[in-house]
């Protein structure tokens, strides 16, 4: 993986903001690979069962509102895992959804980095990578 680019996980149950976040991603040049996951626990899954070495970072943009497991409830379960797992990846938490009680919950929560208005645009992933060392 070269230093200008990284790994993505995306996690929403909308097939259709999937593929959208997916040609995003594509579109910004600032992808080496690009998952989807239409179930949060799948992706969770993925990610324990995945080996991971000290160079790998993910980007997970992980939606708010989801049948089954949630957001919220998915980065809670993200917390309990190994910190050397945890490290290797940067959440960002996407919603279409502007209620204020979400996004102060997003806030309060360490594991996620930044909250994101749907639809994500190139410029938003442009600039995750301008105001960080991914």
């Amino acid at each position: 993986m070269t230093k200008d680019k990284t790994n993505f996980i995306v996690i929403d149950d909308s097939k259709l903001d999937c593929f959208i976040a997916e040609k995003i991603i594509q579109t910004s040049g600032k992808s080496e690979t690009i998952k989807t996951f239409l179930q949060a626990s799948e992706a969770l899954d993925y990610i324990k069962d995945k080996s991971a070495s000290p160079d790998d970072h993910t980007i997970l943009f992980v939606d708010i509102q989801m049948p089954v497991m949630n957001g919220f409830e998915f980065v809670e379960a993200f917390d309990s895992l190994p910190a050397d797992r945890k490290s290797a990846y940067t959440i960002y938490m996407l919603s279409s959804s502007i209620n204020e009680n979400d996004i102060a919950k997003v806030r309060s929560l360490a594991a996620v980095k930044q909250f994101i208005n749907k639809p994500l645009t190139v410029d938003a992933v442009k600039q995750i990578f301008e105001n960080q060392n991914v």
